[in-house]
C-alpha cells in the first residue's frame, strides 16, 4: 500500500519541470502577442477639411445619431425580425 502511495506523489524535481514548462508557455504567448501588436497613431490633422463649418456640425450630431441607432433602430429591426412581426412587415432572413 505504501508503494502506490509514493507513486501518486509527484517528486520535486517533477514539480519544477511542470513550472518551467507553463512559465515558458506563458512568456512565449506574451512574445507571440507583443510581436504581432502593430503600433497605433492618431491620423494626421488637416486643416482644409478640421475647420470646415459642415465639420464642426458633424462633430455634434455624430453622436446624436450613434445613439438615435442603438436605442430606437436596431431595437426596432430586432422586433421586426421575429413573429408575427416578421410576416407582418416581410422581414427576410
Amino acid at each position: 500500500m505504501q508503494h502506490s502511495l509514493e507513486a501518486s506523489v509527484r517528486s520535486p524535481r517533477n514539480i519544477l519541470r511542470s513550472l518551467r514548462r507553463g512559465a515558458f508557455a506563458v512568456a512565449a504567448l506574451v512574445l507571440i502577442a507583443l510581436a504581432a501588436a502593430t503600433p497605433v497613431e492618431a491620423d494626421e490633422y488637416d486643416e482644409k477639411s478640421s475647420g470646415h463649418p459642415l465639420r464642426i456640425v458633424a462633430y455634434v450630431l455624430h453622436p446624436v445619431g450613434v445613439a438615435i441607432d442603438y436605442l430606437l433602430l436596431r431595437p426596432a429591426h430586432w422586433l421586426g425580425s421575429h413573429e408575427p412581426l416578421k410576416t407582418i412587415f416581410g422581414h427576410e432572413d
